[in-house]
């Protein structure tokens, strides 16, 4: 029925290629060989150089294909349609024989490239300043509107950084209340003026894998995940600093060093520093021992499409017989009843049990019911489950972050505790975790924060000997379930500036075997478009620090040419215009970026006096226009400035008055004049 729309269909095309080239290379290898009396079976030859391929007639919904063999390793071809019309030619089809070995390393090329690790990355020394740098000490929110209000007033001097220590406790609700602390700090200082040429430094104790590859604090470690996430709205804000001594002693050895690097994170080990970089994993071994098998149960919390691919897959490819499926609502989660129907109809046998994993009442009765023979007890678990509750910094709040905690964070922390306690052999113990803890957190903090406490809470199991993987996914091809709620906008925004894409189930369980047979403890299974990446970075983007060790981080053409107008900054280019042609200049740079935010390829749909917000812009689309702008004319811009000025001539119009230092003239254009 789609033929129509094709010159040939390529699924026809296709078909007709692989029968063609698979049957007649084999068959004609075969002949050859039993001619020649060879003894090692079929050569598999795949595609290598095409001759003279044309299309004679389009929309044909058939083939008849007849092939001819011109040489030795080649293949010609001739198709018609049902009626005998000459449909696609093509004189010379070269094959390449292709190994065993050759095949066993191209399917596997697709996990590698797509299967990354964090690697703490020795810093190089830096030259540091000869004025040891001002610092003070803020453990409030209150604390940093009283400096922010001094600097403002001229009591006090802009200090180089204001450092907030934040390190979590051994009770269990640490890793909330700690999260919430430094969010209240975190806001005050975005929110406030006075400060912008200061940097809030956030100080953890054993909070990420540096050095030995233990984490101590894993509420130190949602602490990561939620400043990461307001570093990537606000750059060049915060820095985070882990150490492993007390604070006052860290900086008196770090200040310098944190400000002379530029890096936004850091890890102080004695007197070294290194910094988070992703590198591909490699080496993984194709004989790893599997860390699920046929015997004991395996449990896996969450009913949405993410928990249900992990239990097909369970059964499918490692042959789990005993599955334990735990969600809110049990049996009645949405497609539920299915897929128990269609496991059990591979032979496995599903029980579904509705429990809150954030309840440790709940979680410890779960476990207990589950019987400790041999065949039954519990030998895995898959944590899939979580919620999302996206929002800028600014916008979040400590019961926001509870709702994202509880069924993501509270809940591996009892299952964590009470498998402990109850003493329960596991063979393996796999959380769900998201890239957005890792890097790319903007716009969803509470939900990156909750990842993160993830990943440091598999390192510290890990490091008491326990089995501990924590997979940062990236994002993925779902129509249901909470992946699916990622927008087109966000998606966009992920691609361009860190390169993410989306992957298939298919693919994400290709991953899902590497992981789990690579020994490694966190890993960011994510498909990266580093292409893009690298273009976004030509193009004065910027490269994010932690992928400075795929895409080199090299220096703007425009800013280090020099060579013609259009290289120079948007303030050198104004003085020498008259005021309309500034203003016009301004308008173009403004909707320019617009557009680029909103991944248009051209400036037509952003008029000049049409609200940004009517268009598609939101909280955290908004924030990233204000930074674009703020990078392109090197000025403070305050976060609320789309918010101030919604339309592209009133945002215009304020950068006009704030880089000229006059009243800025109207905007140059009118809508109907930009259409």
């Amino acid at each position: 029925g789609e033929a129509g729309r094709f010159g040939i269909h390529p699924a026809l095309l296709d078909a007709a290629l692989h029968s063609t080239m698979l049957n007649a290379v084999a068959a004609l290898t075969a002949a050859t060989d039993s001619a020649s009396g060879g003894e090692d079976g079929l050569e598999l030859r795949l595609p290598f150089a095409w001759n003279g391929l044309e299309l004679h007639a389009a929309g044909a919904s058939a083939l008849r294909v007849r092939v001819a063999r011109p040489e030795r390793d080649a293949l010609s071809l001739e198709a018609v349609d049902e009626a005998g019309g000459l449909v696609v030619t093509l004189d010379s089809l070269v094959g390449r024989v292709v190994s065993a070995e050759q095949l066993e390393t191209a399917s596997g090329t697709a996990r590698v490239d797509s299967l990354f690790r964090v690697e703490w990355t020795e810093l190089p020394p830096v030259r540091e300043a000869r004025r040891s740098p001002s610092w003070v000490a803020v453990a409030t929110a209150e604390e940093v509107a009283t400096l922010a209000d001094d600097v403002e007033s001229g009591a006090a001097a802009a200090p180089a950084l204001a450092v907030m220590d934040a390190v979590g406790g051994d009770e269990e609700a640490a890793a909330l209340s700690l999260a919430s602390r430094v969010l209240d700090v975190v806001q005050c200082w975005l929110a406030g003026t006075g400060l912008e040429e200061s940097r809030l430094l956030v100080v953890t104790r054993g909070a990420v894998p540096a050095g030995d590859g233990a984490v101590t604090d894993p509420a130190g470690a949602a602490v990561w995940g939620l400043v990461r996430a307001a570093q990537a709205e606000n750059p060049d804000r915060i820095v985070l600093l882990d150490t492993d001594t007390d604070t006052q002693t860290a900086m008196e050895h770090a200040l310098g060093t944190v400000l002379a690097s530029g890096e936004p994170q850091l890890a102080a080990r004695g007197t070294r520093f290194s910094v988070p970089r992703l590198a591909r994993v490699t080496g993984q071994s194709p004989h790893a021992p599997a860390a699920f098998g046929p015997d004991g149960t395996v449990l896996i919390s969450g009913a949405g499409s993410l928990g249900a691919l992990a239990a097909r897959h369970l059964v499918t490819r490692y042959g789990v017989r005993r599955l334990l499926l735990a969600s809110r609502r049990g049996a009645d989660a949405e497609g539920v009843p299915e897929l128990v129907a269609e496991l059990t109809g591979q032979g496995a046998t599903v029980s579904v049990v509705a429990c809150d994993l954030s309840d440790r009442d709940q979680v410890k009765a779960l476990l207990a019911a589950v019987p400790d023979g041999r065949e039954h007890r519990l030998t895995g678990i898959v944590h899939t489950a979580g919620v999302t509750d996206d929002g800028v910094i600014g916008a979040l709040t400590p019961e926001r972050l509870e709702r994202v905690f509880a069924p993501k964070a509270e809940a591996v922390r009892h299952l964590d505790d009470l498998t402990r306690e109850l003493g329960l052999d596991l063979d393996a113990f796999v959380v769900y975790s998201s890239v957005s803890g890792v890097f790319m957190g903007a716009g969803s903090g509470s939900y990156a924060a909750a990842n993160a406490f993830l990943d440091g809470l598999m390192a510290h199991r890990r490091a008491a000997g326990l089995p501990a993987l924590s997979l940062a996914w990236g994002l993925w091809e779902q129509s249901t379930g909470m992946a699916a709620r990622t927008d087109d906008l966000t998606k966009s925004r992920m691609s361009r500036r860190g390169g993410l894409t989306a992957m298939s189930p298919t693919e994400g369980m290709e991953l899902f075997d590497a992981a789990v047979g690579s020994g490694q403890t966190l890993l960011v299974p994510a498909r990266l478009d580093l292409r893009g990446v690298r273009a976004g970075a030509a193009a004065g983007g910027g490269v994010p620090h932690l992928l400075r060790g795929l895409v080199r981080a090299g220096r703007h053409l425009a800013h280090a040419a020099g060579g013609g107008d259009e290289d120079r900054r948007p303030a050198e280019r104004l003085a020498a215009l008259p005021a309309a042609e500034q203003a016009q200049l301004l308008l173009d740079l403004v909707r320019s970026e617009a557009a680029a935010v909103l991944g248009h390829g051209t400036t037509y749909h952003i008029d000049a006096d049409q609200g940004l917000f009517e268009i598609g812009f939101d909280s955290l689309t908004a924030i990233e226009l204000r930074n674009r702008l703020r990078a392109l004319t090197e000025r403070k811009l305050a976060p609320s400035l789309v918010f101030d000025h919604p339309t592209p001539g009133a945002l215009a119009a304020h950068l006009h008055a704030l880089l000229c230092g006059a009243r800025a003239a109207a905007p140059a254009a009118t809508s109907a004049e930009t259409r």
